[in-house]
């Protein structure tokens, strides 16, 4: 049967690794984590990404984590799952996310290297031919595309979207005026609901949540304001929640994958606060200022039926 390409859109769900204090792999909490999210509304899911520690996964504790993603999710919502890194193990990525039936991967960057834009075209064809499944590149660190070689990529079918983690805004006008629909355009700056009001008026459509990991609710309430012009309740929620968060994500390098454990804790999801270095766990008084902005966050905006299942438009 022939694969039907398709990115997912709305709001993404990105499930962290948790790991028990010895540093393993802590399934149970994987399962809480992705089951919220569900539960919570979110569309698609990505597994193994940035906010899941791609860079500190072995390749058997990546296939687990794709194989129970798969498992739990049986269907629902797509899983997409990160490949990257050393060229040969983003293939063995790409193999066993194609192996274990997950719908589509994530590109992040390669390590280290700079590359030049015929090495890099080459590195994300490559990677993106290897399978049928449908793939996203990532503009971001070591992968920054120009839009003639985004462009070249898109005769191959596999490819559905373009994730920006730059914020190069005159690239985002030229490359959506360039390429247009072809791909779905992902906000994927630091914690985007900070840039997403600006991303809207580009085009993009669809963004990565960290907070949804943790206040989805409060993802979905901004997204749906945004979408109806509600310009009062996002200024209101930016600044009571997602600034001041932002704010303490911003002083150390790491938290954006330690700061989402924080908030996922804080909230009693059972995921526990370990890192694996060189991500650093978050310092105990920054940990207390998220606890009172999320504390306000709820009492303020509190958990009323309001999902993440949005209307694109």
């Amino acid at each position: 049967m022939k694969r039907t390409h398709q990115c997912p859109t709305g709001i993404l769900g990105f499930p962290v690794a948790p790991l028990k204090e010895n540093g393993e792999l802590d399934l149970k909490g994987f399962e809480a984590n992705v089951n919220f999210l569900l539960e919570s509304g979110l569309q698609s899911v990505f597994v193994a990404c940035g906010a899941g520690e791609l860079h500190a996964l072995t390749q058997e504790e990546y296939k687990t984590i794709v194989k129970t993603a798969v498992r739990l999710v049986n269907g629902r919502v797509p899983v997409y799952t990160g490949v990257g890194g050393n060229v040969k193990h983003a293939l063995e990525q790409a193999e066993i996310s194609a192996e274990v039936g997950a719908d589509g991967y994530l590109i992040l960057p390669p390590y280290l290297i700079s590359p030049s834009e015929d090495g890099l075209y080459n590195y994300l064809k490559v990677i993106i031919e290897s399978t049928e499944l449908s793939a996203i590149v990532y503009q971001r660190d070591k992968c920054i595309l120009t839009k003639e070689a985004l462009l070249k990529l898109c005769e191959l079918p596999q490819l559905v979207g373009f994730k920006d983690g730059v914020g190069n805004m005159e690239f985002n006008i030229e490359a959506i005026q360039l390429i247009g629909d072809r791909l779905e355009w992902i906000n994927g700056m630091p914690l985007a609901e900070v840039t997403m009001a600006a991303y809207y008026n580009l085009g993009y459509r669809t963004y990565s949540s960290a907070i949804s990991n943790y206040i989805p609710h409060i993802s979905a309430k901004y997204f749906n304001a945004l979408q109806r012009g509600d310009n009062q309740t996002v200024h209101e929620l930016l600044n009571d929640i997602i600034l001041p968060i932002h704010a303490i994500r911003k002083r150390k390098e790491g938290y954006a994958v330690s700061l989402i454990k924080a908030g996922m804790n804080i909230v009693g999801l059972p995921v526990g606060t370990t890192v694996r270095p060189p991500v650093a766990p978050v310092e105990s008084t920054h940990y207390e200022e998220l606890k009172e902005i999320l504390g306000r966050a709820l009492e303020k905006y509190p958990v009323s039926g309001i999902t993440t299942e949005v209307e694109v438009t």
